[in-house]
């Protein structure tokens, strides 16, 4: 579903994808090959949301801000697993968020992150770019590694394609 709240409509880039079941709703822009996944909620009723270009909000995740504090911004070539809760952070380009994370207000993951599933990202932390983090509250555990970089471009690059199929 993408709805108009209180007069602001989603805008979808091209061959951006928003499954039946998702809940794509006001003040929301999705960038060109992004997907937003099944029972996915992407709610921009009191700050603004920005998904970057081939990024992708996998299934049951939900994205939202806080009135007057924080906004969401994802940047291009993200992927965001299942069940994750990203509220108002913003996140650079080419990074995983894993299953069941939880990042919240004004915490920003920089670009070439791998951020572990069930990883809690606090309020107001910073992830430095090229690390792997794990953990509640989430610790820098490793330099990502060809391996990791790999992983993260394979995993965007499926859902793109993934998306296509599903249309």
């Amino acid at each position: 579903m993408v709805r108009a709240f209180e007069g602001v409509t989603p805008t979808l880039g091209e061959g951006a994808f928003v499954a039946e079941t998702a809940a794509v709703i006001g003040d929301v822009v999705l960038g060109p090959g992004s997907s937003i996944w099944y029972g996915a909620v992407l709610r921009g009723d009191v700050a603004p949301i920005r998904i970057g270009a081939r990024s992708n909000v996998q299934d049951l995740s939900m994205v939202h801000g806080t009135t007057g504090l924080s906004s969401t911004t994802l940047g291009e070539e993200v992927t965001v697993g299942h069940r994750v809760i990203l509220h108002g952070c913003t996140i650079g380009d080419r990074v995983l968020v894993g299953m069941g994370s939880i990042v919240l207000d004004l915490a920003v993951i920089e670009t070439d992150v791998v951020l572990g599933a069930g990883s809690l990202v606090t309020p107001r932390s910073r992830l430095e770019s090229g690390w792997l983090y794990l953990g509640s509250p989430a610790k820098k555990v490793r330099r990502l590694n060809d391996g990791d970089r790999a992983m993260i471009r394979e995993g965007w690059m499926a859902y793109v394609d993934l998306s296509a199929r599903h249309r």
